[in-house]
């Protein structure tokens, strides 16, 4: 890795408001003023932003599908002197959007890379779930195809605790149909048009949650508690030994598999698969 000298420029990731165009840094509009380009996800957007606070700095558009063949260039640029802000259509860069590649390679060059924090639709819809947690995961969009989304399932039902994902409008409800399947009706507090005019937040039990009716447009943020059951449905829920018993039945002369018989429990009582195994395992201990 070379060493980064006095003459290269600093690569700037600012974070820009995920609605409201109030709500930007003053060190944001001063950097966005300041560096020699901005490099935008999509050119069209940020203008907006701009306009409104009577910033003249040129854009380049770095997307998806460009990123790579931009990058070099951008790169070029900051080991010349100049410096270069990057900006995502809302939000923080490289949160489920492009950026990483410039990053890396500015790194990779010696060149400074500096955080300009602000807006954020993960913190945002945390902040006003009202569930209670020390710590989170972000799992970013569910893939579309079956293996890649079954991988993603089984990875937030090992994790369990509160996780935050985005999700398309037109696939929310089957989303969240495929998660109570897997988790049982636990908690969600889905955003919608986060700081805008329009937006919405709706909190639940994902069986309520998915009675209501969902918007063709404006991306959700769900967050959900994994593993957390509401107070009905605890109510319900089988003790150790009830649910070992059950297992006994399912399994003792049938052809069912242990993992066949977790995920039937799993279903039958809106339980999470690792909660079942975990039942079972005390029920072992304790001899029930």
């Amino acid at each position: 890795m070379s060493r980064s000298t006095s003459a290269a420029g600093t690569l700037f990731i600012v974070a820009t408001p995920i609605g409201n165009l109030e709500d930007i840094t003053l060190r944001a509009l001063r950097i966005l003023r300041e560096v020699a380009i901005i490099a935008a996800e999509d050119t069209r957007r940020t203008a907006h932003l701009l306009a409104r606070h009577g910033i003249t700095t040129p854009t380049t558009s770095l997307h998806a599908h460009n990123e790579r063949q931009k990058t070099p260039s951008l790169v070029q640029r900051l080991t010349a002197g100049e410096s270069v802000a990057l900006v995502s259509d809302a939000g923080t860069p490289t949160i489920s959007d492009p950026g990483g590649p410039l990053i890396a390679a500015a790194i990779a060059h010696g060149i400074r890379v500096e955080p300009i924090p602000g807006p954020s639709a993960i913190l945002a819809a945390l902040a006003v779930s009202g569930m209670s947690f020390d710590s989170f995961m972000f799992a970013g969009f569910p893939p579309v195809r079956s293996k890649d989304r079954t991988a993603w399932f089984e990875r937030i039902q090992n994790v369990g605790g509160v996780i935050v994902f985005f999700e398309a409008p037109h696939r929310i409800a089957r989303t969240l149909g495929e998660l109570k399947d897997r988790v049982g009706d636990c908690p969600v507090a889905l955003s919608r048009e986060l700081t805008k005019t329009h937006e919405q937040l709706v909190r639940g039990p994902i069986s309520t949650v998915l009675n209501g009716l969902f918007p063709d447009k404006g991306e959700f943020t769900v967050v959900a508690d994994i593993g957390h059951k509401t107070e009905s449905t605890a109510a319900t829920e089988p003790s150790d030994a009830e649910l070992a018993h059950e297992f006994g039945e399912l399994t003792i002369n049938k052809p069912t598999t242990k993992r066949q018989a977790v995920g039937e429990l799993a279903k039958r009582h809106d339980m999470a698969p690792n909660l079942v195994y975990q039942a079972l395992e005390r029920a072992k201990l304790s001899g029930d």
